[in-house]
């Protein structure tokens, strides 16, 4: 028997349980009945015989792990979580409407130049048959105080646009000696305000107060009889230093 039986078990209580190889003695039944300790019951399940027909057997039992996916954890990080997209096209539009009014904001400070002035400004014969009361300023490019008004004149005109004509008139232009004689231009910048007929209200001249020139166009639009700055100089350019010159085109107003 020993060389029948290739594996022995050992139970508990010192029996032996012999396992017939299949492959050696297949289906054959012992001559004498195994008794099993009632202890050793608790291998019946371990214990199979192989089934030609029993797909399943001799394949151990597997249990199956269900991966569950990883829940997603929010940290506390003292902010709350937003769409990623969205949030990310309001940042990027808010970014521009700041960046280009950033923008504007640094030009009407300090990139306003004369010749953007002059470029706004509409021809003075226009002025004085529209109907809209007038400011007329007589600059040129070399004077230090017009270019320093200068972005205080841009945020006026553009403030007063629709109201109120804004015209400029370059005195090293020889087609104004008339109008610099007419109004007694001696220093510059020279503002002169003229009603809606191009009657003249009033004139301020040199370096003053923003206020001045924002009060008395403001005058102009609404329509008053009179210029609260009706005659007010401060420093300015003399015109003695005009550079003198004939401007080809006799439509140019600079």
């Amino acid at each position: 028997m020993a060389g029948v039986f290739s594996n022995t078990l050992r139970l508990p209580h010192s029996h032996t349980v012999a396992l017939c190889s299949s492959s050696v003695l297949p289906h054959r039944r012992l001559s004498t009945p195994l008794r099993l300790h009632p202890a050793s019951h608790r291998l019946r399940g371990l214990i199979t015989r192989a089934d030609p027909s029993d797909e399943t057997v001799g394949e151990p039992n597997v249990v199956t792990e269900e991966k569950s996916e990883p829940a997603t954890v929010s940290q506390s990080t003292g902010f709350a979580e937003f769409p990623n997209k969205d949030i990310n096209r309001r940042i990027a539009l808010a970014s521009t409407v700041l960046a280009v009014g950033l923008f504007v904001t640094t030009r009407l400070e300090f990139g306003v130049s004369l010749k953007d002035l002059t470029a706004y400004a509409i021809p003075y014969e226009q002025a004085l048959s529209n109907g809209m009361p007038t400011v007329v300023e007589f600059y040129a490019d070399w004077c230090e105080v017009c270019r320093e008004l200068a972005p205080d004149v841009y945020k006026i005109e553009q403030q007063y646009k629709n109201k109120v004509n804004f015209v400029m008139l370059n005195v090293d232009n020889t087609k104004w000696e008339q109008e610099l004689d007419e109004f007694g231009v001696e220093g510059i910048p020279h503002f002169a305000f003229l009603d809606k007929d191009g009657n003249e209200e009033g004139n301020v001249v040199g370096r003053l107060p923003r206020q001045y020139l924002l009060e008395n166009v403001a005058a102009l639009a609404n329509g008053a009889p009179s210029v609260p700055h009706a005659r007010v100089v401060g420093q300015y350019s003399s015109t003695e230093a005009r550079k003198v010159h004939q401007v080809a085109d006799p439509r140019s107003h600079g």
